[in-house]
Parts: structure tokens; sequence; C-alpha cells
């Protein structure tokens, strides 16, 4: 049992090193433990403490002295539990911090008169303002592509549009998901923007939805998760900076469209270990898949394979173990 499982459920360096000698010389002797661990006996004692309020031991009664090491199969176990349970609270408590968030932006914007930000309503809007930004852009367009496959008149409309910036030198680079792949339709629109000129690259998650032209307007959806309730035009200069920086660094990450998905034959691949962040982040099986853009089924079929490979319980056990393994450092 590694370090990282520990920490995971935060023991302190000392506890854990106190913990192992109880376990390993159940009849120990507590002021024997300062010499057996070479910690000094406050630290000693202190540890003690903190492995009592974990409920991993508790003071003998038979042997006055010594300390009872409660079965790990339950103490571990119950303590494991309540860390799942936790970080649930903390993710349900994440989730409702975003929403409000997104709706005081949105209160805000839409009710001070500001200039900086411009919200649009309705499909027809949002297509008629990337037309028109499209038109008036002279240097580059940068853009994170969600959602999975595109619609057949998604891109029968950015056809025109596409072909038309890129035929006046602008530089063009999208980040669209790795299960583009699994879309001819995706796939060969995707190679006919590379035909134009276009710079395209992959990964398996991008966070949103964006496309920013000229380093000076940013179109983002107003809700990450609901992109169909509308869309707003940023043109903060310090929030188009951010933004372009967050683009920049997704850029050097994403692989060239077309490169081989290398993967060692045991560590999972770059979809799989992004499928297990947001599983331990406490996404539902319809946002991991809506992420990836790959089918509810297909996402159900790799959480099975992650937690049968990584032999885990539940997700938050997978998550430890992925992380022991040093799969999530990476």
């Amino acid at each position: 049992m590694t370090r990282g499982f520990f920490a995971a459920l935060g023991l302190s360096v000392d506890a854990e090193s106190v913990y192992r000698v109880v376990l390993r010389e159940p009849g120990v002797v507590v002021d024997d433990l300062a010499e057996r661990t070479h910690l000094l006996p406050a630290t000693v004692h202190g540890a003690l403490g903190e492995l009592t309020r974990l409920g991993l031991i508790q003071p003998s009664w038979e042997r006055p002295g010594q300390v009872h090491v409660v079965d790990p199969e339950i103490s571990l176990t119950s303590l494991l539990a309540r860390h799942e349970a936790d970080l649930l609270q903390r993710q349900q408590a994440i989730a409702a911090g975003r929403a409000a968030i997104g709706d005081l932006i949105a209160e805000y914007g839409g009710g001070n008169g500001r200039g900086d930000i411009k919200y649009l309503s309705g499909l027809d809007d949002i297509r008629t303002h990337i037309e028109a930004l499209g038109r008036e852009c002279v240097s580059d367009v940068m853009a994170f592509v969600d959602g999975g496959p595109q619609t057949k008149e998604n891109m029968e409309s950015s056809r025109p549009q596409d072909q038309a910036v890129l035929s006046r030198g602008v530089q063009m680079r999208s980040i669209y998901l790795e299960s583009l792949a699994n879309d001819p339709s995706t796939l060969a629109y995707v190679k006919w923007l590379t035909g134009q000129g276009a710079a395209i690259r992959t990964i398996p998650v991008v966070p949103l939805r964006m496309i920013i032209f000229d380093k000076r307007q940013a179109l983002l959806p107003v809700n990450v998760s609901e992109t169909a309730r509308g869309a707003m035009i940023l043109r903060q200069g310090s929030v188009i900076t951010a933004l372009c920086a967050l683009f920049e660094k997704f850029w050097d990450e994403a692989a060239p469209l077309g490169a081989a998905r290398e993967r060692a034959h045991d560590r999972p691949s770059r979809q799989e270990l992004s499928l297990l962040r947001l599983m331990a982040e406490g996404n539902t099986d319809e946002v991991c898949a809506r992420r990836l853009g790959i089918s509810l089924r297909t996402t159900r079929r790799l959480a099975a394979e992650l937690m049968s490979r990584l032999n885990a319980r539940s997700r938050f056990q997978a998550g430890v173990l992925a992380a022991q393994a040093g799969w999530l450092a990476d």
C-alpha cells in the first residue's frame, strides 16, 4: 500500500509511519514506538491521537500501554467511504457554485449596459455574428470545438465562412475532440480544412466551446453545459489575454490531426485518462460522454473496463488507485 493511498485518506507522514509499525507488530508497547519509527515521543503521541480520531486504532483495555489495531478491512473501508461522501459533497457544492457564478455573470452583463459583453440568443443570431466576426478578422482565429460529431447543417454553414477566412491568409487553428476520428463526416470536413490551410489538433476533452478572433474578441457559450441557451461576445483585454493563454496551453498539449495515438501496454490511453479525471471530479456518465464526444454506451464500457483494470469497487477508489499508479500526474 503506497504513500499516495494514505495521503488521499488524510494521514500525515508521521501517522502513516506509526500505523505501519503497529500493523506489523500488534503487541508493540507505545513507549517503544519512538525507537521503531525514529520519531520524537511527542510526535508519536500526536500520531497516535490522529490514528485514534480516524478510527484506525484504539487504546487496549486488556493490555495497558499497548494499542488495539482495528481490523483494516473495516477501518480503512469505512474511512474511504467517509472521504468518498465528503468528496461528493464538495463536488456538488462546486457545481452549485459554478451555476451561481454563471447566473451572476449573466445578470451583471445583461443589466449594466457595458459594451465589453454582448449577449446573443438563438442559433440564427449566433451564426450571424460568427459570419460578421469572420469577415472582420485579419490575422488569426483560435477555436475549441466540442460536442463530438458535427451536424451536417453546422458544417454546411461553416464551409463558405471558413474558406473565405482562410483565402485571405488568416491563420486558423482549431482544437477538436479526439473522438472526431469515429465520425467519417466530421473527419472529412476537418481534413478539408487542413487542405485549405487550417491547422488542426486533437485532445480527449476540450474545456469549453470557444472562438477567438484576432486576439481581440471571443465568442463563448453563456452556459458551458447548455450551449443552446445562448452565447456572449467578450471584448475585455484581460479576459481575452487569459483565454488566449488557455488556448495556447491546450494547443501545446494537443496532438496533430492523424497522429498515431501511442499507448503503453500497461497504461491507459489519453481518452481513458481524461475519463478517469472526469470520473474523479464526480461527473455523471452523461456529462463524461458529452465532454469526450462519445456515446453514453461507450463511456460506460470504458469506465467499467478501467475499474476492472484497477480492481476498484467505486469511482473514487479508481481515482485513488490511478493516482497511486502515477497515471493522473502526467
